[in-house]
């Protein structure tokens, strides 16, 4: 004779499920009766001026999501989509955070992810964009004897000039700081306000390297001075690095790094210490190099430079 457990076990597998032939063991639903479904979220719908690009599926497109690219290298992806005119760039990183971004056909959900926007394919909510080539960043290098203007009241030579026949052609340039009509060198010219603002402000302490020609033969202790900082009519100033390249027949070459913007400051550091300046360069801004550019030519800067000065100042 089966145990009680037994029975009662028995009895629960009749009629398909019911103790004794009565209730179901889970409630059942009504006979022609639907679920609900469940509601879905919308949403948010954001404005975009972005041009989708001409074709949406291409083949042979990567399913392995993006390839990160080291330091410097590339741009970041808020940064791209902002020149695509999908967004802000503080939009951009919402829209990140919300996965809505895809490269290379994999969601996106990490900020400041630097990729290659030549090569990677990039969908806002399903739709490929494609990115405004729009932006200008030049390198010039200023010949002694212009000025640091685009236009000049008394018609003398001035950066401008150097630049005209961009700017009727419909670009719209500004130059990044100042170089004094006597002083010689790299000077950065650009559309691109964020980064020129960047650039400039002191508080992202961009260094910039000159060389100086200066009377005397500069004795070791001066670059000591140099760095511990120099007490001017505007308050003390510093150089970030100085040395000394050359000696001979009353004159020194140095090379002096800082960060500064104050006006005329390498001029006026240098004579400070009693080492007039009788020639000046400016032969780098972070990490663009003028290198062997002749005077008064220009040459648009490369990717790697460009993603390189974002890094520098942030962006």
């Amino acid at each position: 004779m089966p145990g009680r457990g037994e029975g009662r076990s028995v009895a629960g597998r009749n009629t398909a499920g019911r103790i004794g032939g009565g209730r179901p063991l889970t409630p059942q639903p009504a006979p022609n009766r639907k679920p609900k479904p469940a509601p879905q979220r919308k949403q948010p719908t954001v404005l975009s001026f972005a041009k989708p690009a001409r074709h949406q599926n291409v083949d042979g497109e990567s399913q392995q999501g993006p390839k990160k690219l080291p330091w410097g290298e590339g741009e970041r992806l808020q940064k791209v989509l902002a020149k695509a005119g999908v967004a802000s760039r503080r939009v951009a990183e919402e829209l990140i955070e919300q996965g809505r971004i895809e490269v290379d056909g994999v969601i996106v959900r990490e900020q400041g992810l630097r990729i290659d926007p030549d090569t990677a394919v990039v969908r806002v909510d399903g739709v490929r964009i494609v990115v405004r080539d729009e932006q200008v960043y030049l390198a010039l290098n200023k010949p002694k004897g212009f000025q640091s203007t685009m236009s000049d009241e008394f018609n003398r030579p001035c950066v401008g000039d150097i630049v005209a026949e961009r700017v009727m052609a419909g670009q719209r340039l500004f130059h990044v700081g100042r170089l004094d009509a006597d002083t010689e060198g790299l000077l950065l010219l650009t559309n691109d306000g964020d980064l020129a603002h960047r650039l400039m402000h002191p508080s992202f302490e961009v260094s910039k390297t000159y060389l100086a020609t200066v009377d005397g033969e500069v004795p070791r202790e001066v670059g000591k001075r140099l760095r511990k900082g120099i007490e001017l009519d505007d308050g003390p100033a510093s150089v970030d690095d100085f040395q000394v390249l050359e000696v001979g027949e009353g004159r020194s070459l140095v090379k002096v790094v800082l960060h500064e913007g104050r006006k005329h400051i390498v001029r006026r550091l240098l004579e400070a210490v009693d080492h007039p300046v009788t020639a000046l360069v400016r032969t780098r801004i972070g990490p663009v190099a003028l290198g062997d550019q002749r005077p008064g030519t220009l040459r648009v800067l490369g990717r790697d430079e460009i993603g390189k000065l974002y890094e520098a100042v942030d962006l």
